[in-house]
């Protein structure tokens, strides 16, 4: 590789750029094919396309092009045709590679079997993170998990099986850290169905999280379409140092941005401040602008990624990399549509939370602000690690401040978890002796897998409605998030000052300034955390625990069994019939934040991810009502008596009613899961009203055949009362950017009118019109 690289420069000095452009070199070409990852050495890493396709769009566009703009408009279906303007315009793209969780993967494999084809189109990959429940230690949690989710285990293993998809085992690890170990790299488009996907921007790739159906669309080789996305700049000055880490970027970043801020936009970092920080260190940043709303996050390539991919086994593709460095950092005097600009060495350790990961506080404060609110101060948990922050850096770190306690005869005042994000940093961990640190200063390691921070965790020592505060690295802090409990306070900070915290037992101490007293009644400060960015000795990769999928899988058997209350296959959503939709019955008005969280719970609803009908039982149980400001608890209109959201949904299905759930601003927000969308579908929602969409709850509604609208006023909600019915007119004429109208019937007999704006474009309308994306795949078959 080294020498074909060689070769390549010196021929662009000979004949220029235009030289690999034309394809001058057949033997050139074949010399570059650099598998994507050493489990698919028959896909290769496409540069050559990448900066065709960069060349054609900015000759068209005659302007400098962002990074991100760079690697979206390089995975255009068709460069010389398609229509680009930032924000307004649906791209046809074709995306590199798929990775799906377990939880998610269950729906998004049901719906690829009643596609009917026989295999994926693309690389695509299972990762078996989400049903590890933690409670007791890594071990035993792992074994259960196994015993207890072994159906669905074995569904999506013969499933990727039989598909030509392949499936990493429970116990391998966070899927974000697989990729990231794994299949990432700068320049790569990859769609994965969670969420917290864009943690592959730290590893210069456009990396993001999408629901199950759009997931179906890559892997059946249709062009996937997206928003042509607004850029976000976000330009780092300074450098790292001391106290302060990656964490803080996105902490700070997320109180300036809000929850919303990043929504239809692509965040991207760059200036001279990128350098201080390493390649795990972007990508827990990258992973976090999920919570901004953000499409995705990325980091121009640096020498960081290049020193990862080595050590990670990827040197051919760090080879290639440097060669097309002009494809995977910024043009100059390219322009953002906002600009921000931090500099890193003023920046300070920032604590978020409680209810929301864009309450930020600087470290220093977050115990007064806790006192003048009342919020807890005693902490009863850390927990470090979770795709966010578990690398071998963000491990170190926490040992170097555990062992500066132990060698004073402390040790943590708090409860302590650890969560290695993989199999390879457990393995790494242990063998350096961090994990002994850790364990040997109260903390417990739990399995390689999300636990806690998506509530997969059977915790004991508070009861359900006790106030009480607990730190995490996490990524998100919703309520009742991690313990079903809504009481508790949880701060989200970064793996150090977690340990810090829990050391100290308290919100209210500052590493930075404030002292602890040793088992010997003396006072000391903490030193600043150190760890080194990757391990002197290479990593260790633990226990094997990938299943590569056969060479021809067709005769591979899917069993799902009719009687399985953890499976099931899907049926077909009716089509729509052509005519407005009248007398829409309000199921619920809800009031204020309404995240996926509150429409269809994670924790122990995850085990019914593959059922449909079953999960639907979760149906916006969390939602809060504004007609009693109760958590599940809504009239039926029909019978006049109060029951839970699900209990009436069905009840009005099973009598032929439909119904519109009537939502606030960032309606979605969180989790990329579609069974938040599939869920009102089943139950027979038609329409869903609300002031804004976050992005990807927006999308995953108008695949399912749901009609996401938002008030044109946004004042407008305020005129819907809690027993209205609602017609929803204007869809014989249907279109793109033209509103509909809803006339609003209340009880009292009286009645008006609003318009309702959607996002809707063509190809979408057909989906409504079929019933789901899933039917219009299959008619276009026929």
């Amino acid at each position: 590789m080294a020498s074909y690289c060689m070769t390549v420069s010196r021929l662009r000095l000979v004949l220029g750029d235009g030289a690999r452009r034309l394809h001058v070199s057949a033997a050139l070409s074949a010399k570059a094919n650099v598998s994507m990852s050493r489990f698919e050495a028959g896909s290769a890493v496409n540069y050559e396309k990448l900066l065709n396709n960069i060349s054609i769009v900015r000759k068209r566009l005659n302007r400098p092009l962002t990074l991100s703009e760079k690697i979206v408009y390089g995975h255009l279906d068709d460069p010389v045709g398609q229509e680009i303007a930032r924000g307004r315009t649906y791209l046809r793209l074709r995306p590199d590679r798929v990775a799906m969780q377990d939880a998610t993967a269950q729906m998004a494999m049901l719906q690829f079997i009643s596609s009917g084809l026989p295999k994926v189109a693309v690389p695509s990959t299972i990762h078996c993170d989400h049903l590890i429940e933690a409670q007791i230690g890594g071990v035993q949690d792992l074994q259960k998990a196994k015993e207890v989710n072994q159906e669905v285990y074995n569904f999506l293993a013969t499933a990727a099986a039989k598909y030509g998809v392949g499936f990493w085992k429970p116990g391998s690890g966070i899927i974000h850290q697989i990729i990231l170990e794994n299949y990432a790299y700068p320049g790569v488009m990859l769609i994965g169905t969670d969420s917290h996907t864009p943690n592959g921007g730290g590893l210069g790739g456009i990396c993001i999280g999408v629901g199950g159906a759009d997931a179906v669309d890559v892997m059946a080789g249709i062009p996937w379409e997206l928003k042509c996305p607004n850029v976000i700049g976000v330009k780092l000055t300074g450098s790292l140092s001391g106290w302060t880490s990656p964490k803080d970027v996105i902490l700070k970043v997320a109180g300036i941005l809000t929850v919303k801020g990043g929504t239809g936009a692509i965040v991207e970092y760059h200036g001279p401040g990128v350098d201080s920080i390493s390649c795990t260190g972007m990508a827990t940043i990258c992973n976090m602008g999920a919570e901004i709303g953000a499409t995705t996050s990325v980091f121009p390539y640096n020498h960081r990624m290049k020193t990862y991919l080595e050590k990670t086994g990827r040197k051919e593709i760090a080879e290639l990399a440097d060669e097309y460095k002009e494809c995977l950092v910024p043009d100059s005097g390219c322009q953002y549509d906002q600009l921000i600009e931090l500099n890193l060495s003023e920046l300070k350790p920032h604590i978020n939370g409680p209810f929301t990961p864009d309450l930020a506080h600087p470290v220093s404060e977050v115990g007064a602000t806790a006192q003048k609110n009342g919020w807890p101060l005693d902490i009863k948990v850390g927990l470090i690690g979770s795709c966010t922050n578990s690398s071998y850096e963000d491990m170190g770190r926490a040992a170097s401040l555990a062992k500066q306690a132990l060698d004073r005869g402390l040790k943590c005042k708090a409860q302590f978890t650890v969560t290695p994000g993989s199999e390879q940093i457990r393995a790494t961990i242990e063998r350096d002796g961090y994990a002994k640190i850790l364990r040997d200063v109260g903390g417990v390691v739990l399995a390689n897998a999300c636990g806690p921070c998506i509530g997969q965790w059977d915790r004991r020592d508070v009861k359900k409605g006790e106030k009480n505060t607990i730190v995490t690295s996490f990524n998100r802090n919703f309520t009742a998030r991690n313990d079903a409990n809504p009481a508790t306070h949880a701060f989200v900070t970064s793996p150090e000052i977690v340990t810090a915290l829990a050391i100290a037992g308290t919100l209210n101490f500052n590493p930075e300034t404030d002292y602890l007293t040793d088992s010997k009644g003396e006072k000391f400060k903490l030193v600043a955390p150190t760890g080194d960015e990757l391990p002197s000795r290479d990593f260790d990769p633990g226990e094997d625990t990938y299943q590569h999928p056969p060479a021809e899988g067709g005769s591979v058997r899917v069993d799902v069994n009719p009687q399985s209350n953890r499976l099931q296959l899907l049926e077909p959503f009716l089509k729509w019939d052509g005519k407005d939709l009248e007398g829409l019955q309000v199921l619920i008005k809800v009031k204020g934040k309404c995240t996926t969280d509150h429409i269809s719970a994670a924790g122990p609803w995850l085990k019914f991810r593959g059922h449909l009908d079953n999960i639907s039982n979760n149906l916006l149980i969390g939602a809060v009502n504004i007609e009693n400001d109760a958590v599940n608890k809504i009239k039926n209109q029909l019978t006049g008596e109060y029951g839970g959201v699900p209990d009436v949904a069905r009840f009005y299905k099973a009598n032929g009613v439909q119904w519109v759930v009537v939502g606030d601003e960032n309606y979605g927000e969180g989790s990329s899961r579609e069974h938040a969308a599939l869920e009102p579908r089943h139950l027979g929602g038609r329409a869903i009203i609300v002031k804004s969409f976050a992005r990807i709850h927006e999308t995953n509604l108008k695949k399912q055949g749901l009609l996401p609208l938002t008030f044109s006023d946004p004042r407008d909600y305020d005129k819907i009362r809690p027993d209205d019915k609602i017609s929803i007119v204007g869809l014989k004429s249907f279109t793109p950017g033209k509103p509909l109208t809803a006339v609003l019937k209340h009880s009292d007999g009286s009645s008006e009118s609003i318009v309702l704006n959607h996002t809707f474009n063509e190809t979408q309308i057909e989906w409504f019109q079929a019933g789901s994306a899933l039917n219009r795949m299959k008619q276009l078959q026929k």
